[in-house]
């Protein structure tokens, strides 16, 4: 694969494009807006998600999805969860039925409660696909910073491939034959982070944020394992690494959202002046959602969307929490 199409031109889809100019590959990456664009193509900078990272002038911008896909031998989505439908839509009237396509972003859809590649595999049936996750802040993976991600495939030829593609020294990916799994922990992980954000800016202390975050990996295996994915799945990259790396990091978007409820801010106030998405913010939602329709207990998940969604006053839910009986862990 050399001649990739990269959807989003967002942080992580420019990041990526920066990745496969490492590893030798040919990005064309598409974004809808045409000064975006410009500026791609002729400051070589992404000056809305990534001001100040200089990109390599290979990285073709376009605002024309069919001349992003033309000749494309791979397509890379990082699309928001929540919009990744439209755009496969659009993209399966561009695209030759068979092209292999890997799924970037981390999230379930609100609508349906699918996993990406199950949306993809209902628009795209007959196209090979690849998820890519892990723990990779977009910035660092543009500057070309150490990152080590996970690409899962039920196809091993296929996330060697794309392995290949977007390899380098400062990108290496990890292969695993188990998308669900690694879809999951993409997902429930940023609704842990609003949750360990919310318990930094309450002044809760660095004991409750470990509990959390080891609380919330076992929530994240047992929807995980519902699902049909794997528990050493979520012992690696895409579950307890990506974890780590949201829950505590101050570039987190997830966690610095968590971090301003917790001060007393409104999710509105939170969310204000943001152009990139807060993936958890629906996540909670239809976490919880197919949570419930599988009988998986999440009580995390459960009392970030009661906040988020429901009205319901942080300290109340902590003090819920807090009361729980105790168990075997």
């Amino acid at each position: 694969m050399k001649r990739l199409a990269i959807l989003g031109g967002g942080a992580w889809g420019t990041a990526l494009a920066a990745a496969a100019c490492r590893a030798g590959a040919q990005p064309v990456l598409w974004a809808r807006d045409a000064a975006l664009v410009a500026a791609l193509n002729e400051r070589h900078e992404n000056p809305v998600f990534l001001p100040g990272i200089a990109l390599d002038p290979a990285i073709v911008a376009t605002a024309d999805l069919t001349a992003a896909t033309a000749g494309a031998e791979a397509v890379l989505l990082a699309i928001p969860a929540q919009f990744l439908r439209g755009v496969l839509a659009r993209l399966a009237a561009v695209i030759p039925a068979r092209t292999p396509l890997l799924l970037c972003a981390k999230g379930i859809e609100v609508a349906s409660l699918a996993t990406m590649s199950e949306i993809a595999g209902d628009l795209l049936p007959q196209a090979p696909l690849a998820v890519l996750s892990g723990p990779s802040f977009a910035a660092e993976v543009a500057r070309g910073l150490p990152t080590a991600v996970t690409i899962a495939s039920r196809d091993p030829a296929l996330a060697r491939a794309f392995a290949m593609a977007l390899g380098s020294t400062r990108f290496r990916p990890y292969l695993s034959d188990d998308p669900i799994g690694a879809e999951i922990g993409g997902a429930v992980k940023n609704v842990v982070a609003i949750a360990c954000g919310i318990v930094v800016g309450c002044g809760l202390g660095d004991n409750a944020r470990a509990a959390l975050i080891t609380r919330g990996l076992a929530e994240m295996v047992r929807l995980g394992l519902r699902k049909g994915g794997r528990a050493e799945t979520f012992r690696g990259l895409s579950g307890l690494g990506d974890l780590v790396l949201t829950c505590t990091a101050a570039q987190s978007r997830n966690h610095a959202l968590g971090l301003a409820l917790g001060r007393g801010h409104t999710l509105a106030e939170a969310l204000a002046g943001r152009r990139s998405v807060v993936e958890g913010v629906a996540t909670a939602a239809a976490a919880v959602a197919l949570a419930r329709r599988l009988e998986v207990e999440m009580p995390i998940c459960e009392a970030v969307d009661a906040v988020l969604h429901k009205g319901v006053a942080i300290a109340a839910l902590i003090e819920r929490l807090l009361r729980r009986p105790y168990r075997s862990e």
